[in-house]
């Protein structure tokens, strides 16, 4: 795998650099063909927090991850074990679509747990009344959603309001 490794607000040493190789290296066994796979990997500091994002564009699904910890070392570790339950927990959906995923290596073992299965269970029907961003971060609020799906009355597309782990808003429009 090859890494794009840089620092927000840090240095990356040649020693944090190793470290990041090495442990999200590690994810390469679930890889076809991962020289031809290239990992970003962003740490940036946000007060005395480290945050470690990672983002593995492969073909036609996204692997992506992210922690923060007050040690960056552990959010390192934390990161590439998320990202390793993530690969092995969505096995089967990966399997069952192969020929799609021809990436991804299927020759492990993967302990199964009937309980992990997740199905939809609820489903609602909504009104969509055109409104404003502001109106739109107002109802948010007012039902305390972490997210917001309303019709933008600037541009009557359907759009997605969000609220983000850093406390400010992020929209998704469609078009």
């Amino acid at each position: 795998m090859k890494f794009n490794i840089r620092g927000n607000k840090i240095d990356v040493t040649p020693a944090i650099k190793g470290y990041i190789e090495e442990k999200i290296g590690r994810l390469d066994k679930y890889l076809e063909n991962p020289q031809d796979v290239s990992a970003t990997v962003v740490i940036r500091v946000r007060g005395n927090e480290q945050i470690v994002e990672v983002t593995i564009p492969i073909r036609k699904v996204i692997l992506r991850g992210e922690q923060s910890h007050s040690d960056l070392y552990a959010a390192i570790d934390i990161v590439s074990d998320k990202m390793e339950r993530q690969i092995r927990k969505n096995k089967t959906k990966l399997k069952k679509q192969n020929s799609n995923f021809v990436e991804f290596n299927m020759d492990f073992e993967v302990e199964t747990d009937e309980s992990e299965d997740k199905a939809v269970v609820k489903r609602k029907t909504i009104e969509m009344k055109p409104m404003s961003e502001e109106e739109a971060i107002l109802q948010m609020e007012l039902i305390g959603h972490e997210f917001f799906v309303f019709k933008d009355v600037d541009n009557d597309n359907i759009s997605i309001l969000y609220k983000r782990k850093d406390g400010d808003y992020g929209i998704i429009e469609t078009k």
